[in-house]
């Protein structure tokens, strides 16, 4: 079994390749994002252990970058860091398992061989809505043939709505399942994002699909054909 160790921290990367030879693996190890991502494209891996804080390009972007070339080698990212937000952007870009630093050697191990046994996961169906579709594997969103560049706040809340579109969706609901359960912040956060997500799928395509329902909440609708009601009017 080949395992990719993209880390930073020398002394932490030879003390897990180390182990991990010890426990029967193929280890090649990387020291920033640029080479790990280079070795994870040029190679065939059975899962990636990827550091978060990395010189010259972040795990963040690794992952995102691995997935938007449809790379789906299981990811498990190591990191010092432990917030929930951090722990859901990394899930949402694609990565398979999260471990935080420090760790157990043998609860490391036990999560590697999980990944392993489970395999890569098979390549997400993309989701469409109208002209406008949305890829989970790369998380790529296009209007037609025009791709949309969206932050990972709001392309949580756009696959979101489209999975619920055809209803209403309320505030309380958006949050609990975009932001987090706990949530204890103004639930106006949710009508600030929305405005930026409607400015990025509607207005500069004159469409209104994504719709205020006074007092209810939000709809996500397919856009119309041209010279129905609604075709061509801006984002309300």
């Amino acid at each position: 079994m080949r395992i990719l160790l993209v880390e930073d921290e020398h002394a932490l990367a030879d003390t897990v390749r180390r182990g991990l030879k010890n426990e029967g693996f193929v280890v090649d190890v990387a020291y920033d994002g640029v080479n790990g991502l280079s070795a994870a494209v040029d190679n065939a891996y059975d899962a990636i252990l990827l550091d978060l804080m990395l010189p010259r390009m972040n795990g963040y972007d690794v992952l995102k970058e691995l997935r938007q070339r449809k790379v789906w080698t299981p990811v498990l990212m190591l990191t010092a860091k432990d917030g929930e937000y951090d722990q859901t952007d990394a899930f949402d870009l694609g990565a398979d398992d999260y471990l935080t630093k420090p760790f157990s050697f043998l609860v490391l191990v036990a999560r590697i061989r999980a990944l392993i046994r489970r395999g890569a996961p098979a390549r997400p169906v993309i989701m469409t809505l109208g002209t406008l579709s949305l890829d989970p594997g790369s998380h790529s969103v296009r209007r037609g043939e025009t791709p949309i560049s969206l932050t990972a706040r709001e392309y949580g809340l756009l696959h979101y709505l489209m999975r619920r579109h055809g209803q209403i969706v309320s505030k309380a609901e958006i949050l609990h399942n975009v932001w987090d359960p706990a949530f204890e912040g103004a639930d106006n956060v949710v009508e600030v994002y929305i405005g930026y997500l409607r400015r990025k799928i509607d207005v500069p395509f004159g469409l209104r699909t994504l719709t205020t329902v006074r007092g209810m909440g939000y709809l996500l609708s397919a856009d119309p054909m041209p010279g129905s009601p609604g075709a061509g009017m801006p984002g309300d």
